[in-house]
């Protein structure tokens, strides 16, 4: 085939004609040519040297400030207007409660992802979807104050408490404000929101909504329905959140743009739920954020411009243009439906509920062409015009309005709220601090003097330490009664793992400390063996009440005990391979209760595929790779992809292996911390065929006589077959690895058995 070259450095790809770049990189990248190869490099975003504030210590900045002062200034800003985005009803209050709730909304609790944490609203895909139009704007309006405040106050800090100012300057009184939130750098590569692909803004083909009629097992287990024509039946996709990709939660015309208020009631009880909100909540989190400001339909959406990511370089970061009229006031366009819900809608008051449930009401269309809802009352009370003085509008409901009276249980709770307004004050307040800060995780992260006092159950709350942990002495003791229990190195470990990588740095949640290991839901879930933990648990018992029963003023909690157990065990396993090192532990956990453990939040963290341990819940229909999930898990641990691969090497070696199987054990002296599994993985004495029709399971035989030697599952053999993971595996295989491994696989243990020590300098 003929190549020429166009124009320098640009060609005709030799496959098919397309034109491809070399400097500029547009044309077609890796991902295009190879699409199934698993993108280890996801592993590392974020990376220090994209931070320019690198070297800066956020937590003393941010305590540093006068936060009332820097309220003080957001609160002005709010009550005033600019020419080239005026305020509504001269109020930016509402505009701002509303960037707030998506930069929170994204949060789900099926991996953790999302959520306000990161400010990650800033950067595609998420600042340029159709449902985040004219956040751009929020955000811009609010440069000014983040310009004088600098590194001191995170992007993902100013959006929440500008929300929290929004509320108060409209006489609502907020549940409180924890800071604390570090801003990212660049995109977030990693997350699945659903199938992109478009340009930000509707499409006809686009699915709203889940159909009637899916297994309630499907729902719970975290499964997502995936998009189709309109009139396809869709099945459920974990771990997604909201009933389409580019939307916060459900489409507000109801499912499809239907109008169905009842189908609406669906979606929303869904999609809500993945975001960790029940029926109580959903309702004050609706009721209370349409209480404020309006909605924006007055020019259809084949008339606005692309989003900010699609928006030419002149626009300097901003989407959306709308070409009508000033292109903004009273010619606005955000999601298509023109209108208010209240007679004041920059006052909180009950106004919203006693509307909806006052008036009957019927459908209509906005200037746009969306389908809501107006009062079939005549006579029904008008709400001012945002921008033009003298002007009264009809009221505004959403279908997703409606389905909150139409639906019995949604209703029951509106119909609570609306005869006490404080208990719907108190609902609204609390669910909103639970939106805003759900991803935050232990309150010990929360920065400023407004962090409430009070310790709420999604928090996870872990009684404060009351004791005087161990010694380092009383460590060695210990870990030689643990050593003499009869436990093998493999339950110790085992269960330390357990214990610990249940963390994730997505929304901070699960770990070691709180001894929940022995508490349900994690007690009874099948990838931690219950019939292990029956046998460990006990024993780690008895011999920490021993130590506490001595009376020598030292306390070991049990969450201790199970990680310095595991510490133990890793230091004979390396004893027993030639290579003594000592295992760093921390003492100062604490202990929890069943009480303060919610069960159904918690069971949210329970794996369907952990690679670590090759356990996968043959139950679920998965349609993602095991090695895929695996590179997930990974993410979710925050390792690097060499603390990956060697804490995969090395926890084999341990023994680790779901149920006693002998899958990616590739060593003939298991328990001991040797380099084994990757001098066989990546020995060319062994060939590998899969053994199953699915290709999950293989076998390793004799390359010379074809003697079985190995089994593995895909999560093994990935180190060996995919490039970047396998030139890791080469350099802990080779002779000359030994002490490294040791070191590095002890470096990559200690990191996951402090994820969630928060109360610890790192």
């Amino acid at each position: 085939m003929d190549t020429r070259l166009d124009d320098v450095g640009t060609g005709m790809c030799p496959f098919g004609g397309t034109r491809i770049s070399g400097a500029a990189g547009t044309g077609p990248q890796i991902d295009h040519w190879w699409p199934n190869r698993l993108k280890v490099e996801l592993l590392h975003q974020n990376p220090p040297a994209a931070n320019p504030l690198r070297d800066h210590d956020y937590a003393r900045a941010f305590e540093a400030l006068d936060l009332e002062a820097v309220k003080g200034d957001i609160k002005s800003f709010l009550t005033s207007s600019v020419s080239w985005w005026p305020s509504d009803y001269g109020n930016y209050g509402p505009q701002m409660i509303r960037m707030a709730w998506h930069s929170a909304g994204t949060y789900r609790i099926a991996d953790g992802r999302g959520g306000a944490g990161q400010g990650m609203q800033r950067f595609a895909p998420i600042n340029s979807w159709w449902d985040n139009g004219n956040t751009d704007k929020s955000r811009r309006l609010l440069w000014p104050i983040k310009q004088r405040y600098g590194a001191a106050l995170s992007w993902a800090d100013l959006m929440v408490l500008t929300g929290n100012c929004a509320l108060e300057i409209m006489g609502f009184r907020t549940f409180g404000f924890g800071g604390g939130r570090i801003d990212a750098w660049e995109p977030d590569r990693s997350t699945y929101w659903g199938p992109e692909g478009w340009d930000g803004k509707p499409v006809d083909e686009a699915p709203h909504g889940p159909k009637a009629g899916h297994p309630e097992e499907m729902v719970n287990r975290g499964l997502r329905w995936q998009g189709g024509p309109k009139d396809a039946t869709y099945e459920l996709d974990s771990p997604l959140g909201a009933t389409h990709q580019s939307l916060i939660y459900v489409d507000p015309e109801g499912p499809n743009g239907n109008g169905d208020p009842l189908d609406s009631a669906r979606d929303i009880r869904l999609s809500f739920g993945r975001m960790a909100m029940n029926d109580e909540e959903t309702v004050a989190l609706i009721a209370g954020g349409h209480a404020f400001g309006k909605s924006h339909g007055m020019v259809k959406a084949d008339r606005i411009g692309g989003a900010p990511e699609n928006s030419p370089i002149e626009a300097m970061g901003l989407g959306w243009h709308n070409p009508e009229g000033s292109g903004n006031a009273e010619f606005t366009m955000t999601n298509g439906i023109e209108g208010s819900w209240t007679q004041d809608p920059t006052k909180w008051d009950n106004s919203y509920l006693e509307n909806l449930f006052r008036f009957e009401w019927r459908k209509t269309k906005s200037p746009a062409g969306s389908i809501q809802w107006t009062p079939v009352d005549p006579d029904a009370p008008k709400t001012p015009d945002a921008h033009v003085k003298g002007r009264m509008n009809p009221l505004m409901m959403m279908t997703s309005d409606i389905a909150l009276k139409e639906d019995p249980a949604y209703r029951a709770v509106c119909e609570r709220f609306l005869h006490d307004f404080d208990a719907f004050s108190d609902a609204f307040a609390r669910a909103w601090f639970k939106l805003t800060h759900r991803d935050m995780g232990p309150k010990v992260r929360y920065l400023g003097p407004e962090v409430p006092a009070e310790d709420l159950i999604w928090q996870d709350p872990i009684p404060p330490l009351d004791f005087t942990p161990i010694n380092d002495d009383d460590a060695a003791r210990l870990k030689t009664e643990v050593l003499a229990s009869g436990l093998t190195v493999t339950d110790l470990v085992t269960v330390a793992w357990a214990a610990a990588s249940t963390h994730r740095v997505s929304d901070k949640r699960g770990g070691a400390n709180g001894g929940r290991i022995r508490l349900q839901p994690q007690r009874g879930w099948a990838v931690n063996e219950p019939e292990r933990l029956e046998r460990v648990i006990p024993k780690l018992e008895e011999i920490a009440e021993r130590f506490n029963a001595a009376g020598n003023g030292r306390h070991v909690s049990f969450a201790d005990m199970v990680v310095l157990a595991g510490c133990a065990a890793v230091e004979q396993a390396a004893r027993d391979a030639g290579t003594p090192v000592a295992v760093p532990f921390v003492a100062g956990r604490r202990d929890t209760t069943q009480e303060l453990t919610d069960v159904e939040q918690f069971n949210w963290l329970q794996p369907v595929s952990d690679g670590f341990r090759n356990y996968q819940d043959d139950t679920i229909d998965i349609r993602v790779s095991p090695e895929e999930l695996y590179l997930d898990r990974a993410m979710l641990l925050s390792l690097s992809a060499p603390e990956w691969t060697v804490l995969h090497g090395g926890l084999k070696a341990l023994g680790l292996a779901y149920g006693g199987s002998r899958h990616g054990i590739l060593t003939d002296r298991p328990g001991v911390l040797t380099n084994d599994v990757f001098r066989n993985l990546t020995s060319m004495d062994t060939v590998w065929s899969p053994v199953d029709g699915a290709s999950r399971i293989f076998e390793g035989r004799e390359r010379e006589g074809g003697a079985p030697r190995f089994t593995a599952t895909r999560c093994d053999l990935v180190f060996g077959s995919n490039s970047q993971l396998r030139e890791i595996a080469e350099v802990y295989a080779s002779d000359d690895a030994g002490e490294r491994f040791v070191r590095d696989f002890v470096a990559a243990w200690h990191k996951v058995m402090m994820l969630d020590r928060y109360d610890v300098a790192k």
